[in-house]
Order: structure tokens, then C-alpha cells, then sequence
């Protein structure tokens, strides 16, 4: 088969590209490098089903054609990271919908399968546990820049079931939540690469908060299978799946699980939101998905413990 990976050279994008060409599969990626890394695509450089694009999709001409050439389409592009949103709240907004915009209406032109990434950031501040695809959604106020990545990521899912509505178009929309591991970097405010990078180098910890809020880390192999099963899924076009782990553990408890399993003698510091982010910054204090939807469906469900993940990311580092 053959794909098209926006944002290819991204975390995910990356390990999504060597994934498939392992297989044997043609693949065509897309980045302009403005999040991603070239060296996410070091593996695959020279493999000659791979075919690369440097360029922004919103603009690029060579868009259409890659499109037209691929069996199914992952849209993995977007501004990513709290630090980058809240640093440039216009630029997520503008990046996150047109490239959606763009991606959608050509899928739609040429009849393309597409997977578009979202992100549980779109479960705003619902208190609801665990965060089910069916649930309301709660959204900070837009005079908060924190809440401008997923109001645009929650405007691409519309679009989405919009051209599924009208046009049939063959679309999915999953919402990932913390994919983390190998190749990840804390340069745009992932806690776990931040902490690991520190603990690495015997810093103190920097926890945002008070370390109370609460996420759940999905290894970004098992999400890759994840995104693998959906493939060709009929039953899928028109919905929504939460894929992450569902193992649920507080900040501050994560900061300490890495000092542990590295053998640190880092210790922690704690910094008050409004020095970390912006005046006002607005958090949402637990995050658990519910995976029964895409488990039902597929029999996915995440399988990586979070220690191993700790210790795969770690590895990179070293290397790097």
C-alpha cells in the first residue's frame, strides 16, 4: 500500500514512517521541520519506498499529487506542545485548521481513507472520568491562549464529520492521549522527555503545579499499532477513538517513578503556573481516557509499562 504522513517527520510521524516501510509498504511524508526533526527520519532516509517532501502542507504543490498517489492518508501535522501554544496562540490556530482544511478537501476531491490526529486536550475541563468520545466537551474561555490548540483541534474533528456527513468521505479521528517514547524531545513542554532529560543530567525536576494532576502515558509503539488496526476499517469512518494508556498516575509521582528507575540524585522543584506559562494558565487537573470504543473495535489496548517507557526514552537521550 501506499501512504501519505503529514507531519512525517514529527515523534509520531516518524516512527509511524519506519513502521510501515518495515512492512514493506510505500510511504510519503510531508514536514517543513517547524516541530519536527530530520533526524526522525535518519532510518529511512535512504529506503527507496520512502519519498520526502520539505515544505509546508498549507502551501506546498506538491500536496495534490502525493494524495493523489497514496491508498490512505495520516494527518499527523500540527502545532503541538503548551509551551509553543501558549508562545504563539495565532500561529496553532492558522497551522492546526488549514492544514486540516487543506488535507480534508483533497481526500474529499481524489476519495482518500484519512486518520486525523486530535488530541485529548479537546476534553477541555471535564471532571468526567474516564473521558469517553460521547462526552460534552468543556473549554476554557478564548481569552485564555492555553485553549486555542484544542478549540482548533476540536474544529478539525468537525470539518472532519462534516465531509463524512455531506461528501462520505472515508475519515476517522483519533484523539491521542500523552504519546511519549523513544526520539521524544522536551523542547516544547513534553513533561516526560523534561523530566527524563534532567534526571539524566542530576537537575533538579521541574514540576508545573502542584504535581497533583494526573495523566496517563501511552508508548508511542503501542499507539503506532493502534493506528495500524484502524486502517482500512470501515466500521471506523464517522468516529472518534481515545488511544492512550489507561494507566493513571499524578505529576509529581511520575517525577519521582524517573528519578528512581535512572538512579538520579535529582531532586524536585516545584514552579507556580503563572512563572512556567502566563498569568492565569489554566490546567486540567486529571486526564484518563476511556479505550473501550477502539478496544471493541479492534482489540487494541495499550501494553507498554510506563517504567520501560521511562528507560526507552532515557536510551535516546544518551545517544544523543
Amino acid at each position: 500500500m501506499k501512504f501519505l504522513i503529514t507531519g512525517g517527520a514529527g515523534f509520531i510521524g516518524g516512527h509511524l514512517t519506519e513502521n510501515l516501510l518495515m512492512d514493506g509498504h510505500e510511504v510519503f511524508s510531508i514536514d517543513d521541520f517547524s516541530t519536527g526533526s530530520p533526524h526522525n527520519l535518519d532510518a529511512v532516509r535512504e529506503n527507496p519506498g520512502f519519498h520526502f517532501v520539505k515544505a509546508n502542507m498549507i502551501h506546498a504543490p506538491e500536496l495534490e499529487e502525493m494524495v493523489r498517489e497514496a491508498d490512505v492518508i495520516f494527518h499527523l501535522a500540527a502545532v503541538v506542545g503548551v509551551d509553543l501554544v501558549v508562545r504563539d496562540p495565532i500561529g496553532t490556530i492558522m497551522t492546526n485548521v488549514n492544514g486540516s482544511e487543506r488535507i480534508l478537501a483533497l481526500a474529499s476531491q481524489y476519495d482518500k481513507e484519512i486518520i486525523l490526529a486530535s488530541t485529548s486536550e479537546v476534553y477541555g475541563k471535564s471532571t468526567r472520568l474516564p473521558f469517553s468520545e460521547k462526552d460534552d466537551l468543556v473549554i476554557g474561555p478564548s481569552t485564555h491562549s492555553r485553549w486555542s490548540y484544542a478549540c482548533s483541534k476540536l474544529l478539525d474533528e468537525f470539518l472532519l464529520m462534516a465531509y463524512r456527513r455531506n461528501r462520505q468521505l472515508r475519515g476517522t479521528v483519533v484523539r491521542f492521549f500523552n504519546t511519549v517514547g523513544p526520539r521524544q524531545t522536551g523542547q516544547f513542554g513534553m513533561v516526560l522527555p523534561r523530566f527524563v532529560g534532567a534526571a539524566l543530567r542530576n537537575e533538579p525536576v521541574r514540576i508545573f503545579g502542584t504535581g497533583e494532576q494526573t495523566r496517563c502515558f501511552c508508548h508511542v509503539f503501542d499507539t503506532i499499532r493502534a493506528l495500524r488496526r484502524l486502517i482500512g476499517c470501515e466500521q471506523a469512518y464517522g468516529n472518534i477513538y481515545n488511544i492512550g494508556s489507561t494507566r493513571s498516575i499524578s505529576i509529581e509521582t511520575l517525577a519521582k517513578l524517573v528519578i528512581s528507575e535512572l538512579g538520579s540524585s535529582s531532586v524536585l522543584e516545584y514552579i507556580p503556573y503563572d512563572k512556567a506559562y502566563e498569568s492565569g494558565f489554566e490546567d486540567m487537573l486529571h486526564r484518563a481516557p476511556d479505550c473501550s470504543a477502539i478496544g471493541a473495535l479492534t482489540g487494541w489496548k495499550a501494553e507498554i509499562p510506563l517504567e520501560r517507557i521511562i528507560r526507552d526514552v532515557a536510551e535516546t537521550m544518551k545517544k544523543n
